[in-house]
């Protein structure tokens, strides 16, 4: 049987996350779905041969709905947890740069990748979803290294 006490200690270790925490999680759930519905919408459409595969407007689309998913994302967290948000320390800002740090090194990749495809001629298809596969990681990855700097403590070099 569990007491008042338990149940609410319970729920104090729940809500511990920190506001940047919940955000960063959210971004790379976010990052995730998105590349996900533009695979979805994509893949199907690769019967056809590439040069005539209609990718730009699921990209777009996929882009956007993740950037205000993004937005929306923020905005109900910040409603949900006024009491818990606190403004941004020196640790979650050592976390937040940490993460931009791994993650720029995929946009960076995928840049150089490009770079590479436009320079042997290749069909813009497999540049952009090259450019696009590069941001996802770069955000999956810079949540990934977040989380884990949260969750396991982060140590300044």
């Amino acid at each position: 049987m569990t007491s008042v006490t338990d149940t609410l200690d319970r729920t104090h270790q729940e809500d511990r996350m920190s506001f940047e925490e919940k955000r960063t999680w959210a971004y790379g759930v976010i990052a995730v779905l998105g590349y996900g519905v533009y695979l979805a919408l994509v893949l199907p459409r690769l019967a056809s041969p590439i040069e005539a595969t209609d990718y730009a407007e699921p990209l777009l689309w996929s882009v956007g709905g993740a950037i205000v998913a993004g937005i929306l994302s923020g905005m109900v967290l910040a409603a949900g947890s006024p009491k818990t948000r606190t403004p941004k320390d020196e640790r979650d800002r050592e976390i937040h740069r940490f993460g931009e740090y791994v993650g720029h090194g995929f946009v960076v990749l995928g840049a150089v990748v490009a770079l590479l495809l436009a320079i042997l001629d290749v069909a813009s298809f497999w540049i952009a979803n090259a450019v696009y596969l590069a941001f996802v990681l770069s955000a999956i990855l810079s949540s990934i290294a977040r989380i884990v700097a949260y969750r396991r403590g982060f140590q300044e070099w």
